[in-house]
């Protein structure tokens, strides 16, 4: 059955910039209610005001989703002003770059809070409205080095695959409520992403790719929303990585091994 997005209700996390941002301007534009969450409150009254220019409707809860403060806040907020929640995207995520031998284990503690522990206790705040809501579906963005871990990216490559585990074995839990758990996996997108890593010790030399746009990240997204999907690959070099990977993993071993200097 396909899945209806218009007089849906959504949150979105991660919404103040590139695919977060994407997925809550198209959501609204196919008549979904969203809350917008993040870190910069600046950025998403911006965006509140674009969709709400538009004839769609948007609350803003700026905060850092570690905190459980905040990760309330955005529950009730759906709770108060929509009345429920069918749709919870789990977008937020940060990221460090450089050698494991390199960091601290604050880097790892900090990526793991945001890009896991805040998604799961999300899903966990949400899952009375979900119950309660229409078709209901949770969203979690994970990444292509969730299927295969690159060096230089150890901590976040941990962070995604342990998101993506999590949300296959809570798919099936799920499926007693009779919600959705779709895992979407960009590959390199257009993102500020590595303008704001928290802890950087080296310039990876990773080949070079044409990133994705967020538009076409999102509108793969909501169409998967739409499709009721498991999961998908929303990029071409990253299909290529996992099938790669599955056919040929020592050949994948020996050429992660290059890149390391």
């Amino acid at each position: 059955m396909r899945r209806q997005i218009r007089d849906s209700r959504a949150i979105v996390t991660g919404a103040s910039s590139g695919i977060g941002r994407e997925i809550a301007r198209q959501l609204a534009h196919h008549g979904a209610a969203v809350v917008l969450t993040a870190r910069r409150q600046q950025r998403l009254e911006h965006l509140a005001a674009e969709i709400i220019s538009q004839g769609g409707r948007a609350e803003v809860v700026a905060g850092d989703l570690a905190d459980p403060q905040t990760r309330q806040a955005v529950i009730d907020c759906a709770k108060q002003c929509y009345g429920g929640l069918d749709i919870l995207v789990n977008n937020a995520g940060l990221g460090g770059v450089g050698l494991f031998e390199h960091a601290d284990c604050h880097r790892l503690r900090r990526i793991m809070e945001v890009n896991f522990f805040a998604a799961v206790e999300m899903i966990r705040l949400a899952l009375p409205l979900l119950k309660q809501g229409r078709n209901p579906i949770v969203v979690n963005v994970a990444s292509i080095l969730g299927h295969r871990g690159i060096p230089y990216c150890t901590e976040y490559c941990a962070s995604k695959f342990a998101l993506r585990g999590f949300s296959e074995s809570l798919r099936a839990e799920l499926s007693l409520h009779n919600i959705d758990v779709l895992v979407v996996s960009p590959g390199t997108t257009e993102t500020e992403f590595f303008d704001s890593v928290i802890h950087r010790t080296a310039e990876p030399p990773w080949p070079k790719h044409k990133p994705a746009s967020p538009a076409r990240v999102a509108a793969c997204t909501i169409s998967a929303i739409q499709r009721g999907r498991h999961e998908i690959i929303p990029y071409f070099w990253g299909h290529a990585l996992v099938w790669l990977n599955r056919l040929f993993p020592r050949f994948i071993d020996r050429l992660m091994t290059r890149w390391v200097r």
